[in-house]
């Protein structure tokens, strides 16, 4: 079993990861906490730069949980089905909109238990519009979270769940929130699914993969 990350590798891979990207942040649009959730949400599956393109009409027309139920699943799916799995997605986002209507008085959650209780809504969605929308601490375990951060050696874990307990261990918790965006923004622009380009990456020295694939 591999040990845990040294300090000073979890502050070097940060450092440098601040300097790449010093304006790393969410990269979904929204103005709003229900929008950020919608959006997402939405984001299953797919890229921002789509959901933000469905979303720039959308959310303008739409813009409340009581807007989105004046439409009809069909109707709902006609606006977004550009994006991977809309059908689902549209089921989902209108039973999440009763969800916060009858439960939540209209409001989005700041819990997440309160999150996770809505429809469509996982940890990683939570810990977006936790971290985002409330400033509360968080990592948002996507797949680029997940590959990046264990191909680093921030975390070795087989599942997101374990990944994201696992990184709130090895990285401090005020570093939470700004490291997921670093860290997506790494796999976003280098650290590629397939073909990362290790060459030209600044971690090298701190990777695992990197190391082993030497």
């Amino acid at each position: 079993m591999r040990k845990n990350p040294s300090e000073e590798k979890v502050n070097g891979v940060l450092n440098i990861l601040k300097e790449l990207y010093p304006d790393a942040k969410c990269e979904l649009n929204y103005g709003t906490a229900f929008q950020l959730l919608v959006a997402t949400a939405l984001s299953a599956q797919t890229t921002d730069k789509k959901v933000n393109s469905v979303t720039e009409t959308l959310f303008k027309e739409y813009p409340d949980a009581d807007a989105f139920l004046t439409l009809t699943q069909e109707e709902l799916e006609e606006k977004i089905k550009t994006i991977g799995l809309y059908r689902n997605k549209a089921k989902n986002l209108l039973k999440m909109c009763q969800q916060l209507k009858e439960n939540f008085n209209g409001q989005v959650p700041d819990t997440m238990e309160g999150i996770t209780s809505l429809a469509g809504a996982g940890r990683k969605t939570a810990n977006v519009v936790l971290s985002n929308a409330f400033g509360v601490p968080a990592i948002a375990v996507d797949t680029h979270v997940f590959r990046v951060s264990n191909r680093i050696g921030l975390a070795h874990a087989k599942n997101v769940e374990d990944t994201e307990k696992q990184l709130q261990n090895n990285i401090p918790k005020e570093e939470w929130s700004l490291a997921h965006h670093l860290i997506i923004f790494h796999g976003r622009r280098c650290c590629y699914a397939r073909k990362p380009d290790c060459e030209n990456c600044a971690l090298a020295s701190y990777c695992d993969y990197f190391e082993g694939a030497k």
